[in-house]
């Protein structure tokens, strides 16, 4: 990871993260739901405003005011999903139609026009980034098979920095060697590019993480609450909470929304309150 990638639109717009689970890499698509379950990772596209979902089950639109709508044909289980500009995504995973006999991870995937065709850009066969950052001209990931942070600057050649086992991560606007990782013992920080990690003093236990813009950092914990620092993590303000189990959060400004197991939740208020954007089946 000291390579730079050069993005047509190097600001991310809307960064995504998702709770650490694992999912089967086999699956029928004959089979699959149709409708939107099992959410990855959340991002808004900015072509249009429209909320998207990755999930176990391919990528939706999340529309305020009609159903998810899966785009296009693939039913991949979507892992790492990010926004990277105007019908830009990056994401890792599981396919839905699996090689025979090959590993089934996706590695770095891109889509270029807002989901309905895919890529791979390096690294089949050996990642599934649970996580994935597109800052200061980089990718961040964290692959779930070696637990490690990855870092690439052209999106084929990666630089492995330490080994963490974490739940989640998140990169400073501001200083591209700054990173924040959810752990089970709390918040970690690494002031270093991702190298050593040191634990962030006063934070609370967090399931997943994004640094909103400037100095705000959203988290959530794993009961629902959300907490807000104000000051790059130094300290921690308990705000809104949501019903269920976190499992994906994408923070810009002043919009929140936090992925649960039954519903899409969205706030306007930097996480204060919480209307139901979706329900989800």
């Amino acid at each position: 990871m000291s390579r730079v990638w050069k993005l047509a639109v190097p600001i991310l717009l809307f960064t995504t993260a998702c709770a650490n689970t694992t999912t089967p890499a086999t699956q029928d698509p004959s089979v699959l739901p149709a409708t939107l379950a099992h959410v990855h990772g959340l991002g808004i596209d900015p072509a249009d405003g429209m909320l998207y979902a990755a999930s176990h089950f391919g990528v939706f639109t999340v529309p305020a005011d009609k159903p998810p709508e899966r785009v296009g044909d693939r039913k991949q289980d979507t892992m790492g999903f990010v926004v990277v500009g105007a019908n830009h995504f990056l994401g890792s995973g599981h396919p839905d139609r699996p090689e025979p006999g090959t590993a089934p991870h996706l590695g770095l995937i891109e889509s270029k026009d807002a989901g309905r065709t895919w890529q791979t850009l390096s690294l089949a066969g050996a990642a599934d980034f649970h996580s994935l950052e597109v800052k200061h001209n980089r990718v961040y990931g964290y692959n779930s098979q070696n637990g490690q942070i990855m870092i690439s600057e052209n999106q084929r050649d990666w630089d492995t920095r330490s080994r963490v086992s974490m739940v989640d991560f998140t990169i400073s606007p501001t200083d591209p060697d700054v990173i924040l990782a959810a752990t089970q013992q709390g918040v970690v920080r690494s002031t270093d590019g991702g190298r050593t990690f040191a634990a962030a003093g006063g934070s609370p236990r967090l399931t997943l993480l994004d640094w909103s813009e400037g100095d705000i950092v959203i988290g959530v914990a794993s009961d629902g609450i959300v907490h807000v620092s104000e000051d790059s993590a130094a300290s921690w303000t308990a705000r809104g909470r949501i019903a269920g189990t976190p499992a994906a959060l994408a923070a810009k400004g002043s919009e929140v929304y936090i992925a649960t197991e039954s519903a899409i939740h969205a706030s306007i208020d930097s996480g204060s309150t919480f209307t139901i954007r979706q329900a989800l089946k």
